[in-house]
């Protein structure tokens, strides 16, 4: 068996996702870009939605299911008089509904969406990536199978307004949210509809900020390069949203040994978990106790772009 080449590059870094292009296209291009196989991504983005996607390159992958990202804000169009097999502009549509007057009404709709505000139980839309005994459900609902998935519990935390537009006599609202981990935008537009009394769908969707990475921080797809992602490095331990611990060099051999080291400010952490940092990398993920500091995830080759 080949041996796993060892990456010159490890870092997290946040990309602007265009329009029209996968989640894997990304991960395809930023590999081709840096000249690193091993490269992944945290959240998946439909091809018709843009925005904040946060990358793995190296050993940084390995934190990908790790990241404090449970919060996610999005710009969405939600455009009412019919439904998808979708939930979005890129499905059939499978019902349509009148659009009542009220619709086009900025305080009618305003009330509406500040109405999605808090906890819900939501069925996801049966074309995404949720897994049915092993096989995923939109290569279920491609075949034509019927599906009813089990609704799972989200919270839209901030749902905003910004306008309506009218699309040769159908409403588009322009609304922001922010919400957990796991809801689908998609499905809110539907589930909106319905609850109006009419029919809607996703029309447009751009992900503005991924816990607290936003578009700011984001690098256009095609300025990616080893160069600019080393400058645009996210801090790994803030993505953690872990304290960091700084090591002395010395004891770098027993940290990447596995071996319990001596940490200035272990103490205070005591029966917690933190981020040993070393030359302004991440080094390994340790469990304090007895005021040492136990690593449990070693990263051989050290994750960049650690602030001071």
């Amino acid at each position: 068996m080949a041996r796993r080449k060892v990456a010159q590059l490890n870092a997290l870094v946040a990309v602007d996702k265009p329009l029209g292009i996968t989640s894997h296209d990304v991960v395809a291009r930023v590999r081709r870009a840096v000249g690193e196989r091993r490269v992944g991504h945290a959240g998946t983005l439909d091809p018709l939605a843009s925005g904040v996607m946060v990358i793995g390159i190296g050993q940084a992958t390995r934190l990908l299911g790790m990241l404090a990202l449970d919060e996610k804000s999005y710009l969405a169009q939600i455009r009412f008089g019919a439904e998808t097999a979708t939930d979005d502009a890129e499905g059939e549509v499978t019902r349509r509904a009148p659009v009542r007057p009220e619709l086009f009404d900025t305080a009618f709709a305003a009330r509406a969406v500040a109405g999605l505000i808090g906890a819900h139980l939501q069925v996801p839309p049966a074309y995404s990536a949720i897994s049915v005994d092993g096989v995923r459900s939109y290569a279920r609902a491609r075949a034509g199978e019927e599906l009813e998935l089990e609704a799972r519990p989200i919270e839209v935390r901030e749902a905003t307004l910004f306008g309506i537009a009218d699309d040769a006599g159908a409403p588009v609202w322009t609304v922001g949210f922010t919400v957990s981990k796991g809801t689908y935008i998609r499905a809110l537009a539907r589930d909106l509809g319905r609850a109006l009394d009419s029919a809607a769908h996703l029309a447009g969707l751009r992900r503005t900020a991924s816990g607290a990475i936003d578009a700011a921080r984001c690098l256009a797809l095609d300025d990616v390069s080893v160069e600019a992602v080393r400058v645009s490095a996210l801090d790994p331990v803030a993505a953690l949203g872990l304290p960091a611990l700084p090591v002395d060099e010395a004891l770098m051999g027993d940290v990447l040994c596995g071996k319990a080291v001596p940490v200035r400010g272990a103490e205070a952490l005591e029966g917690g978990r933190a981020a040993l940092t070393c030359a302004q990398c991440l080094v390994a993920l340790a469990d304090i106790e007895f005021g040492r500091a136990r690593p449990r995830d070693v990263f051989p080759q050290p994750i960049e772009g650690v602030q001071p």
